[in-house]
């Protein structure tokens, strides 16, 4: 069992990070790391569909939302945004799984449904804007999840009991993680992408209006996957946190 970050660093220095987490994976719970793999590429179809579903809008459950993910992308398609195209895509994305989220769609909850559209915003677009293989966006979904799941060893992965930063906060730093993974970063920069995600969004509130995730949930999810796309950039570039990773997340369970 991976019990912290620093356990990670040291378990996967100089190894391929979603190889160490399948064989963790694999030794704590006895599923193969091809069935896990071949769960993660089902969730990716899911998160591709949501995607290509949610550009449409539509009004959401609450009627608080709806028309985020379509407006934006009419305005990207007819050259009216004037940021690149990977933080565009990685904006309308996010706000198409939480669109479809709204109304009830079929998502994939990373780590929950009210964060669930950053890490999908930022690796589909990623895969589509870099040409990467969907493997290596499947193996980068397991780096993901296993971010995720150190810190759910400690935290409540709940925006009710802690606050959005251990939902939208995690979630950024999940991404952070598997974006850096797929640039070909090494464990020691994935961690590093993580820390600089997750610091940056403590005291983050949970805020909704009318008790649904909708407001400001959806639009949070196009803002902070912009976050972890920086985060990975930062990462990847040799910047570091001076703050651990586990200080991160003791942090947040102390301010949740």
């Amino acid at each position: 069992m991976i019990e912290s970050f620093k356990h990670l660093e040291e378990l996967a220095k100089d190894r391929d990070l979603a190889e160490v987490f399948l064989e963790t994976d694999a030794e704590e719970h006895g599923v193969p790391a091809e069935d896990i793999l071949e769960a993660l590429r089902k969730r990716r179809e899911v998160m591709r569909d949501c995607i290509v579903r949610g550009k449409n809008g539509g009004q959401s459950m609450g009627k608080l939302v709806g028309s985020e993910a379509r407006l934006l992308n009419e305005a990207f398609l007819s050259g009216k945004t004037f940021l690149d195209p990977l933080t565009v895509k990685a904006e309308i994305y996010a706000l198409s799984v939480m669109g479809e989220n709204s109304r009830m769609g079929v998502i994939v909850a990373a780590p929950t449904a009210g964060a669930g559209g950053i890490v999908p915003g930022m690796l589909m677009a990623l895969e589509e804007e870099r040409h990467i293989e969907p493997e290596t966006t499947v193996r980068a979904l397991v780096v993901a999840g296993g971010i995720g799941s150190i810190i759910a060893l400690s935290a409540n992965i709940s925006g009710a009991a802690g606050g959005c930063q251990n939902e939208v906060g995690v979630a950024s730093s999940m991404g952070a993680a598997g974006v850096a993974y797929m640039m070909g970063g090494t464990t020691h920069n994935a961690i590093q992408a993580a820390a600089l995600a997750h610091k940056n969004t403590l005291g983050l509130v949970c805020d909704p209006v009318g008790g649904l995730v909708e407001v400001p949930c959806v639009k949070r999810n196009a803002l902070f996957a912009v976050h972890g796309l920086t985060a990975a950039q930062l990462a990847l570039a040799g910047v570091e946190s001076v703050i651990p990773m586990d200080e991160i997340v003791e942090a947040m369970v102390r301010i949740g």
